[in-house]
């Protein structure tokens, strides 16, 4: 064989006895068949077959089969982010016409891309309140193919009743899909709960250190599968195996990166709301939380999220004092080792609920820091926020007083 054959082609080694722990990374576009037969009838291989690298490869799929069996489904779908995973979860069952109810708490994203690109397409959107069973029920028609939850909401962290919600929407025949990336498979499944599909940014906790983006969508029942493939197919949406192989790297410690944020979270959260600036904190553990005991029926736990609604007098001065954060990290996202604050903007995206607080809360996301080091960040940021509002009350006195 000439040289410059024997560059291209590549022998074929053999495996036998070698079987590390850590997953290889297959890297494919085209893959072959060992006949003419073979790829002709390559169709025949079905979802689970290999045909090309954009239906996956063996590390894709190894991370969408860890997937189903914690989410309980029938199958995974990868996707290049959260987002994407929402957005091709809905649009894969919907056409002009139909209807789809949304949390009026969901992601912002997908809140922008329904009332955009949804209703661009000639689908009815309409948004429920989270809260509320009967919006839920007076807000589903004879169009409605979809009810999209996310549990806890985005930011303000409201708490669905998905078991009676799914029932709801099973009685006329309308699919139900969760948002799960806040508590993850670890700590809530929905497909155990009624839901018929699931999806979760990986981005976040599972892979867990803030250097990759994913998502996922898991279906309950395989009749679900061939709309969402063949879209993702005519989209020509794919990951990564390079991509897939960090996610699974960063999934073997999620439970105990889990265990370890969702204890000083709570811990954090508790002593935090009894300060004298804080108006409230919204995280579904606190027994204080209003979806508390919707939570504790259906969560196996919580995790390092939760949001904090300051006083009014002070909710202004929250930005200027992130600044004196040392530890913390200022940022979107949340899940990764490092921890995060982000100030974070509610009353633009309601419309079926309202929202009477400041218009800006702060969201937290707790890490894998020293807590002590944590803690002390967070008593420096609420001391200034403290002094800055004792000062501008200080301030419109004295410009009263000499206005009088």
């Amino acid at each position: 064989m000439n040289d410059l054959t024997q560059c291209v082609l590549t022998p074929k080694i053999s495996t036998e006895g070698f079987d590390p722990l850590g997953v290889g990374v297959h890297r494919a576009s085209t893959i072959v068949f060992k006949d003419a037969v073979a790829y002709a009838s390559r169709g025949d291989r079905g979802h689970e077959g290999y045909s090309y690298g954009l239906y996956g490869t063996p590390t894709t799929r190894t991370l969408e089969a860890k997937l189903t069996k914690l989410e309980g489904g029938a199958w995974t779908f990868l996707t290049p982010s959260g987002q994407a995973a929402n957005a091709l979860a809905v649009l894969s069952f919907l056409t002009a016409g139909d209807h789809i109810l949304i949390a009026d708490t969901a992601y912002p994203p997908m809140r922008d891309f329904a009332e955009t690109d949804l209703k661009r397409l000639g689908i009815g959107v309409e948004f429920f309140d989270p809260q509320s069973l009967n919006d839920v029920a007076a807000k589903i028609n004879q169009n409605t193919k979809i009810v999209w939850c996310e549990s806890p909401g985005s930011t303000t962290m409201e708490i669905v009743d998905l078991p009676n919600i799914a029932a709801l929407a099973h009685e006329r025949g309308v699919l139900v899909g969760v948002d799960n990336t806040w508590a993850t498979p670890l700590n809530f499944k929905p497909l155990e709960h009624g839901a018929d599909i699931v999806t979760e940014a990986l981005t976040k906790f599972v892979s867990g250190h803030s250097d990759v983006l994913m998502g996922s969508i898991t279906i309950k029942d395989t009749a679900l599968l061939k709309p969402i493939r063949s879209l993702i197919g005519r989209m020509g949406i794919g990951v990564s195996p390079d991509d897939a192989s960090l996610v699974l790297r960063g999934f073997e410690t999620l439970g105990v990166r889990l265990r370890h944020s969702e204890k000083v979270a709570l811990d954090f959260a508790g002593k935090i709301e009894g300060h004298p600036v804080v108006d409230q904190v919204l995280h579904p553990a606190l027994r204080t939380f209003p979806g508390h005991t919707l939570w504790k029926r259906d969560f196996l736990g919580s995790s390092g999220v939760f949001s904090v609604v300051f006083k009014q007098e002070a909710a202004a001065h929250v930005a200027a004092a992130l600044d004196t954060l040392e530890v913390f990290a200022i940022g979107a996202s949340w899940g990764g080792t490092r921890s995060l604050a982000a100030p974070m903007s509610i009353d633009g995206f309601r419309t079926a609920t309202s929202w009477d607080g400041p218009d800006v809360i702060l969201r937290l996301s707790i890490g894998l820091e020293d807590e002590k080091e944590l803690w002390a960040d967070i008593e420096r940021f609420l001391d200034t926020v403290v002094a800055q509002t004792i000062a501008a009350s200080s301030g419109r006195q004295t410009k009263a007083a000499s206005n009088g």
